[in-house]
């Protein structure tokens, strides 16, 4: 009766561990493929150039590139226009062959490079951040980009663009070094710039008029749009933009006279101009308390 009984069990058993290791086993790939930024392809010299340029690196930028390399992107930042950073790269060699191109090149002072997982470095300092990975790695990263960097950092990713973002710029061309890397020629340099962040309610006052305006903002990453109320009236705001910091929409208020807005996002505060019929008047408007 044992030995029936063991029989039985030891199959089904066995069957159980099977599925369980199986299990295990395609888990464990997955968030391999999840940590996995992709493999090392670097960008060819004329493309670095373009995307310094494009991102209007300056000696107070501090350039932060996720996915470093041999850290050619930030080397030039530092060396042809002053700036300074550092690159995120989770291979060993890269990493040290990063930083002894900085102490040859005498810029070991102004910039370095860390062995360290891209989706938890401290991103926060970055005046520009640059990346070449692949599509999925980039689209993964943007809430990050949303919640850490602030409004009017430059980002500049290297042919794969971030879903759900209007790119302020971007550059297409064909470059034969690039054959040599991915195989296609094709080159798209994206620029974005972060938005600072604006939806709700915001109360205000039009100049040289009693009339309240009541504004309400929506938000998708960088797209805006919304609703503007003057006294019983309600509008559907035109040509809304937000660049960074700087807010700009028309409330078409009279046909042939819109109102133009423009302001700088100061926490709950927008403070700018409104221009209608060639006159420009102080404005300012407040979030209001959820």
């Amino acid at each position: 009766m044992v030995l029936q009984f063991t029989h039985q069990v030891v199959p089904v058993f066995a069957a159980r561990i099977a599925c369980v290791l199986t299990a295990w086993l395609f888990m464990a790939a997955a968030v391999a493929q999840q940590i996995n930024a992709g493999p090392y392809v670097p960008s060819p010299e004329s493309v670095v150039a373009d995307m310094l340029k494009v991102a209007g690196i300056g000696p107070t930028d501090f350039v932060i590139d996720l996915g470093s390399g041999d850290g050619r992107i930030v080397l030039t930042a530092a060396k042809v226009y002053g700036a300074q950073g550092f690159g995120v790269e989770i291979q060993d060699h890269l990493v040290k062959l990063s930083n002894e191109a900085a102490r040859k090149e005498g810029l070991a002072d102004r910039v370095k490079f860390v062995k360290q997982d891209l989706f938890k470095t401290d991103i926060s300092q970055a005046t520009v951040l640059t990346m070449y990975l692949l599509p999925n790695t980039v689209n993964m990263l943007s809430e990050k980009l949303q919640k850490e960097l602030r409004p009017g950092t430059r980002i500049i990713s290297h042919d794969y663009g971030l879903t759900g973002w209007i790119p302020e710029e971007t550059r297409q061309f064909d470059l034969q070094d690039k054959i040599k890397i991915s195989g296609v020629p094709t080159t798209i340099i994206f620029l974005y710039v972060v938005p600072a962040k604006v939806a709700g309610a915001w109360s205000s006052s039009l100049p040289s008029s009693q009339q309240r305006l009541q504004l309400e903002l929506t938000q998708q990453v960088n797209k805006l749009g919304g609703t503007a109320k003057v006294g019983a009236r309600e509008f559907t705001i035109e040509d809304a933009k937000i660049i960074g910091d700087l807010v700009t929409f028309r409330v078409p208020v009279e046909r042939g006279k819109p109102l133009s807005f423009s302001g700088r996002v100061k926490g709950s505060a927008i403070e700018g101009t409104v221009e209608t019929g060639g006159v420009r008047s102080p404005w300012s408007a407040a979030l209001a308390a959820k």
